[in-house]
């Protein structure tokens, strides 16, 4: 359990000076509030609320993750691009968990290894923006910046960033988080169940090309029922929450002390990523998340030069721990095989070992002639391949996928079995900022991975 910073304040000044660093940097991508005593006082009853995740749970992911970064697991991590407050539902909830669980089954059978579940769930509220102003015909107003900070409807009150989100923000994470812990433990997550799931996706037509690997995933199952396994393992699963570290007036009076370390863990989440508009060597974000003991991924776009890498590593991994360091990579698929092998290089020259793992969306958007934001799901499929082809030639770890998806028969990304065309999108597309994978489209993910796994098995299992 952790204690609250502030009844430490007089054993440990250093520490508590340290986590507010960050306060004299340059720093990005935050709200400019109307009212700034109101997100002060926001943020200090944040404080005063208890933690979302505790610090043996954050020690165990980064034990799991140690053992990715050197070829003995494999992460998914996935889940909505912006969370919503009215999407927290418990059938949102639970199909966003279901759809990870599912591809988790098919990609354990392909690598033959553990996999790590994580959802990008419970604090994925916050979204860095390329403009503070969105324009629409003549009107122009705040951009919309996450249920946290703002509301989507394009009117000035909508958009007036307010302070009593990021309370609202902490109450959904932890509705969300206790939902998603009764899915995962109370036997929602039977390996059996969840397979029988996948049996179904696997008979539709569209999808027949993944229909022996499904029966051959049914015929393990039935070989462990036929052996009387009936393990603790079988029924419930380890699943962690992880979000983007953006606005710190939420992640800030979410870090706590340990009490039986005296360390600092930002209790907002256990995996806790910088993004590429913010990873600023010199900023606010990389200091203060430099301070705290979660695993910190980073992403990684195809500017990234060896220096930065290598400066990024110094900073966030002194140590050279196992599984502190994550590096999110979002090339593009016209892009990865060309500027990554450089990165991978570099790193087998240096002393540390992070996890690498490929965020095939952000780099392969796109936006149709009628205005819709995209993505082609053939893209992104590339882009993965390309990963594990890069890894492959160098002779470094591919280590895991983060991905953008729903749970719902939603038409964000273009093709996929369905076939989801121009026309299409205009059906069911739900997204408030970026485009996600439905269902259909992340079980096909799942099973075109564990396809390359079993074909280079060399390549995940160190």
């Amino acid at each position: 359990m952790s204690e609250s910073i502030d009844s430490l304040t007089l054993q440990d000044p250093d520490l508590i000076a340290g986590l507010d660093h960050w306060r004299t940097l340059p720093i990005k991508q935050q709200p400019t509030w109307p009212d700034p005593a109101a997100a002060e006082a926001a943020s200090a009853e944040i404080a005063t609320l208890p933690p979302l995740v505790f610090a043996g749970e954050v020690d165990q992911l980064r034990d799991r993750l140690a053992a990715a970064a050197s070829g003995r697991a494999f992460l998914l991590q996935g889940g909505d691009c912006a969370e919503t407050f009215a999407g927290a539902t418990a059938d949102s909830i639970r199909d966003r968990v279901k759809t990870i669980l599912q591809m988790a089954v098919v990609l354990t059978y392909g690598a033959s290894t553990p996999v790590i579940k994580m959802g990008r769930m419970a604090g994925q509220f916050a979204k860095p923006r390329s403009s503070d102003w969105e324009t629409r015909g003549d009107v122009t107003l705040p951009a919309y910046r996450g249920d946290i900070v703002n509301g989507y409807d394009f009117t000035p009150e909508s958009r007036q960033a307010d302070p009593r989100r990021l309370v609202q923000g902490y109450h959904t994470a932890a509705s969300t988080l206790n939902l998603v812990r009764a899915f995962t433990q109370g036997g929602f997550a039977d390996l059996r169940q969840v397979h029988s799931w996948n049996k179904g996706f696997a008979a539709n037509p569209a999808n027949a090309r993944y229909e022996n690997l499904a029966a051959e995933i049914d015929r393990a199952i039935q070989f462990m029922a036929a052996c009387g396994a009936d393990f603790e393992a079988l029924k419930h699963v380890e699943f962690y929450a992880s979000h983007e570290g953006l606005l710190m007036d939420y992640e800030r009076p979410m870090t706590r002390i340990d009490s039986r370390s005296g360390q600092a863990y930002d209790t907002s989440g256990h995996f806790i990523w910088i993004g590429e508009r913010t990873r600023d060597l010199d900023g606010a974000h990389v200091d203060f998340l430099s301070r705290v003991r979660n695993p910190i991924g980073v992403k990684l776009g195809p500017t990234t030069s060896v220096a930065d890498m290598e400066a990024l590593i110094e900073k966030l991994d002194p140590e050279r721990e196992p599984g502190r360091l994550t590096f999110i990579t979002r090339m593009g698929a016209g892009k990865i095989r060309d500027e990554l092998p450089k990165l991978l290089e570099a790193v087998k020259g240096m002393d540390a070992t992070p996890l690498w793992v490929t965020d095939p969306m952000h780099g392969n958007g796109l936006t149709t002639p009628n205005g819709y934001k995209t993505r082609r799901f053939d893209d992104v499929v590339d882009e993965v391949l390309g990963f594990f082809e890069v890894h492959r030639a160098v002779g470094t770890y591919p280590g895991g996928m983060h991905v953008e998806l729903t749970g719902d028969d939603v038409t964000e990304c273009l093709g996929g079995s369905e076939h989801i065309d121009e026309a299409t999108l205009a059906t069911r597309y739900e997204s408030l900022c970026d485009p996600r994978l439905n269902h259909m489209q992340s079980l096909e993910l799942a099973f075109l991975v564990a396809e390359e796994l079993r074909a280079h098995p060399s390549v995940i299992r160190g």
